[in-house]
């Protein structure tokens, strides 16, 4: 019989894909359009990560009944925390002026010289590098466009994975 919708390993190969374009296009950003991440940035970069090798590694695993629950639920995690950061990262970008939090050290010097919990308390408070909207594309920030990103790719991975072929 003809199948008519595409297998969940080609789907789940599609979404690796469309990460590792993502990754490739922050990593453009930063190196060709010299903008450098914030921390905020850099979390939500390590969530896209994430999320590219669940959809890989579901890919090649390619399993069936309780397998392609565990990797909706992975997917749902990955994409829960990388919303987080990123709808944090938005947020802050569109407080006013005057609510904007001071700018703080870099990531790898807080990592350096605090504990790793207070890293990432000082890192979600933000600071006033993660307020600043330095690229645009229709009127949305980059962690907008990243959230939606998020939020795409988790419904359609969670959805293809759950679903019977």
């Amino acid at each position: 019989m003809l199948q008519t919708n595409p297998s969940r390993r080609v789907l789940n190969l599609v979404g690796f894909a469309v990460c590792a374009g993502l990754m490739g296009f922050a990593l453009y950003a930063q190196h060709v359009l010299l903008l450098q991440p914030c921390p905020l940035c850099v979390l939500q970069r390590v969530a896209v990560i994430s999320l590219g090798i669940v959809f890989l590694v579901a890919a090649l695993h390619n399993t069936a009944g309780l397998g392609r629950i565990i990797y909706a639920v992975l997917l749902g995690l990955a994409v829960a925390g990388g919303a987080i950061v990123a709808g944090r990262h938005a947020w802050l970008q569109q407080l006013p002026p005057d609510q904007v939090p001071a700018c703080g050290p870099g990531l790898d010097y807080m990592l350096e010289t605090f504990p790793l919990g207070e890293t990432m308390k000082m890192v979600f408070s933000g600071s006033g590098e993660c307020a600043e909207v330095v690229w645009q594309f229709l009127g949305l920030s980059m962690p907008a466009w990243v959230l939606l990103w998020l939020f795409g790719l988790g419904a359609a991975g969670v959805w293809n994975n759950v679903r019977r072929l």
